[in-house]
């Protein structure tokens, strides 16, 4: 699993003259996810952002319309990598090792403690519960949806599943535990998720 560690003060280094749209849009991106898991939205601000990319606060306007869908933006550009949902043709596997990524990312890095925050403050805020759907929750189950169907075109579920209602039993449970912690989020609860469903699914 990658390490999410960032240093929110250290300024990424550049070479000399105008940087090209997509690299200053990707390091924009890095730069609001590491401030994002360092500070947490608290400390989070456009213009820290903009010191830390070296990018104009007018730059980062025009490609994001609030602080909220930049910072998940930058939280899911962090977190991906960790969360790459693996096609390796056993639907088993793949749902173990997603979850289980899922577990030490919220468990184990800050990405935990900050997407827990960004979760409560889009109950009040409906811009940012806007941004989470569109930004992050919504690619994250389209990731999730499309390896269930997949994997029922295989054979390997039932064709009559509701892929949806699958990433809702197995994450909502991680999210619940995350946000709700009366019995730990742990990797064995995890694997115990992904085999009490299967067992309805095929």
């Amino acid at each position: 699993m990658a390490q999410l560690t960032p240093d929110a003060n250290t300024p990424p280094r550049r070479g000399r003259g105008r940087r090209p749209a997509d690299q200053v849009r990707a390091e924009i991106l890095t730069a609001a996810g590491d401030l994002l898991l360092a500070e947490g939205m608290a400390g989070f601000t456009i213009e820290k952002v903009a010191a830390k990319a070296g990018a104009s606060r007018m730059t980062i306007y025009k490609w994001w319309p609030s602080k909220g869908a930049l910072a998940l933006d930058g939280y899911f550009t962090v977190v991906a990598p960790t969360l790459a949902f693996t096609d390796t043709a056993d639907i088993v596997a793949d749902l173990t090792n997603q979850l289980v990524a899922f577990v030490h990312l919220v468990r184990d890095t800050p990405a935990g403690r900050v997407i827990a925050h960004l979760i409560a403050q889009a109950q009040t805020d409906p811009e940012l519960a806007d941004a989470y759907r569109q930004r992050y929750s919504g690619p994250r189950r389209a990731l999730a949806v499309e390896a269930l169907t997949r994997a029922m075109a295989r054979g390997q579920l039932r064709a009559d599943i509701d892929p949806e209602s699958v990433v809702d039993q197995l994450w909502g449970a991680c999210y619940h535990r995350l946000l709700v912690p009366d019995l730990p989020l742990t990797e064995d609860f995890a694997r115990t998720l992904v085999d009490n469903l299967v067992r309805g699914l095929r």
